[in-house]
């Protein structure tokens, strides 16, 4: 597998819209506002950019550009059915920069669509559920050895754009799919249910994947968020974790003219998330323990947070490129298993380096 970098921003729209191909008593066929936040990922290529290390706010300065006339605007005056999917292939369409991979559009907190490089929307929707547990193989004084409990949350991502359903997939059928799940697993002691005696985050995905399919043919991918920083997906055969880590660091771009913003000394709370690959360990119930990551991980972290990441010493810049680029370098030595690296400067824009482009993009 080879590396590659993908730039990503987002930028929010403030639109109305209703929409009519749903059932007649539906309240979405109603006029109805949301604060979208769009989202574009995209293999640009060297020399896109004004200057190097500015590609994200240039795909962002297009971004905005490209939805500009809907801000503020009922929606159907753009599209007939102004559906998140017809939402994101209305962007896809219009938006003047190559190397798209995946456009996002999530218009709420639960729920949004990603439409991937081959034209698949992937319908998603966010569940929540409060629930004990305890993992019973764990060495001897593991914190995860004794009873806890999380408030889980479960996204549940179908591929619209497969099998032969009459009409798309919407969020009223993945609620109504999910309904019988939450009543098994809300306010319940999981290591009580069949089957997940080892409810680790990877046991919980792969347990409601092979259920969830047999209702839903379309399931794409089952990610399960254990805390608000850490969880697992799976999508059938491969199983992906990730931990997430927030960054307050100063920083000034070497390469930009000295006219523009990055320039000048500044910072970012900065969220980075670590994604990891690996077999499942059949005693343990998980492909990396999510404490050792943390642990291994220490020493990277305590040497950018809080500090200026322009005086890093072995990195080319300090756009979140090169910062993410240069964590997989510095992180993969100790974290084989760790292929992808997510770095936001603001909110949904930033920078991925990755080796394994596979999997969805968390929603922010």
């Amino acid at each position: 597998m080879s590396n590659a970098a993908y730039t990503v921003a987002s930028c929010r729209l403030e639109s109305a819209r209703r929409v009519s191909v749903l059932p007649r008593d539906h309240k979405c066929r109603h006029v109805h506002g949301h604060s979208f936040l769009i989202s574009v990922f995209a293999e640009v290529p060297v020399g896109w950019a004004p200057f190097p290390g500015g590609e994200v706010s240039e795909l962002q300065r297009r971004l905005e550009g490209c939805v500009a006339p809907l801000n503020y605007q009922l929606l159907n005056e753009f599209l007939e059915q102004p559906t998140d999917e017809n939402i994101a292939r209305w962007v896809r369409q219009r938006l003047d920069v190559p190397g798209i991979d995946r456009v996002a559009v999530q218009s709420t907190a639960n729920q949004g669509v990603d439409l991937d490089a081959q034209g698949h929307a992937h319908v998603w929707r966010r569940y929540r559920f409060q629930a004990a547990h305890q993992l019973p193989n764990v060495p001897l004084g593991h914190k995860c050895g004794r009873l806890h409990g999380h408030g889980f949350e479960v996204i549940v991502h179908a591929d619209q754009d497969v099998g032969e359903r009459d009409l798309s997939i919407d969020y009223d059928h993945l609620d109504a799919i999910w309904a019988p799940f939450h009543y098994e697993l809300n306010y319940q002691y999981l290591n009580e249910i069949e089957g997940l005696h080892n409810p680790t985050s990877e046991v919980i995905s792969a347990w409601l994947w092979r259920r969830l399919k047999l209702a839903l043919p379309e399931l794409s991918w089952v990610t399960v968020f254990e805390t608000g920083s850490c969880g697992a997906n799976f999508d059938g055969t491969q199983y992906r974790i990730w931990k997430e880590f927030t960054l307050d660091s100063a920083v000034q771009y070497r390469r930009a003219p000295a006219d523009v913003p990055q320039a000048r000394i500044h910072g970012h709370t900065y969220t980075l998330r670590l994604h990891l690959s690996a077999p499942l360990d059949a005693m343990m119930g998980w492909t990396v323990d999510f404490g050792d990551v943390k642990a291994i991980f220490d020493p990277i972290f305590k040497s950018l947070d809080h500090h200026p990441l322009h005086q890093l010493t072995g990195i080319l810049d300090c756009d979140t490129a090169s910062l993410a680029a240069w964590i997989q370098n510095q992180a993969s030595k100790e974290l084989p298993q760790l292929v992808r690296v997510d770095l936001y400067e603001t909110e949904g824009s930033g920078s991925i380096a990755t080796v394994d482009q596979a999997g969805p993009a968390l929603p922010v």
